[in-house]
Order: C-alpha cells, then structure tokens, then sequence
C-alpha cells in the first residue's frame, strides 16, 4: 500500500528537521499547478497558507494536485496526495489517514499547520464524496 512506502521513506528521518526537509522535498515534487484552477472555489479554508486544491474523476479514478507558495504547506499536501490520487474515491471515504499520526507527522507540526493538514484531509474526504455521489447517479 502506499501508506507502507511512506512509512518506508520517513523511516529515514529520524529527527523532526530531517522529518520537514522530506515533506518539503515532496512538496517540491508535485506536478505544476495549472494558474487557471487557482480560483476561489479551490482555496482549501482553514489552512495557515493559502492552498489550492484541484480534484477531479478519470476513469473513475480521483485525482488530486494542490497549490501553496508555503513550502511546507505544499509538502503536507503531497503527502496526502501521494496516497489518495489515482485511487477510486472510496479509497479516501474508507481508509483514514493514520499514517500521518503513525509518522509523527502531527507531532512535528505547530497547531496552525496541524490544522491546516486535516482541512486539507476534510476537503479531499469532501471533493471524494461528491465525486462518489455524482458518480452513483449517473450510473443509475
């Protein structure tokens, strides 16, 4: 799963430093983001830095890329898009994001950037829902 290859990558940041230089190194990773889904309807609320959050369904599959100037904001980010885009939206309504509590990843954050971390969850849990809902009526 790919929870386990997180895991695997955060295995070798042993302290909180070397713990935000990875997050920010996968933030640093995520696609461009195209100027024209910056819009207000993808402004993530609740996040200490303005995100962006675009999401949408390809064969059924949900994709997710997000937005920060702040680097650690785009880091947090990529860490929930790297296990929840490419996966059917049931994936992100069924299986929780402990993986972040089981890295430490809560701990290492001040409460503004923990906060903004499970609005981004929220969101996604949200965008996923709506995408599942819309996708059960058509099919209907």
């Amino acid at each position: 799963m790919k929870e386990q290859q997180l895991k695997e990558i955060f295995a070798a940041c042993p302290t909180s430093e070397a713990k935000y230089q990875k997050i920010i190194e996968l933030g640093k990773n995520l696609p461009p983001f195209d100027p024209a889904q910056m819009v207000p309807e993808n402004i993530v609320q609740g996040c200490q830095s303005t995100m962006h959050l675009h999401t949408y369904l390809f064969e059924s599959k949900l994709f997710f890329n997000a937005h920060s100037e702040a680097l650690i904001s785009k880091g947090l980010a990529a860490l929930l898009i790297f296990v929840y885009s490419g996966e059917p939206p049931e994936t992100i309504l069924k299986v929780p994001a402990d993986y972040l509590q089981e890295l430490g990843i809560y701990a290492s954050l001040s409460p503004g950037r923990s906060n903004g971390l499970s609005s981004m969850y929220l969101r996604m849990k949200q965008e996923a829902l709506k995408l599942y809902l819309n996708k059960k009526l058509i099919l209907s």
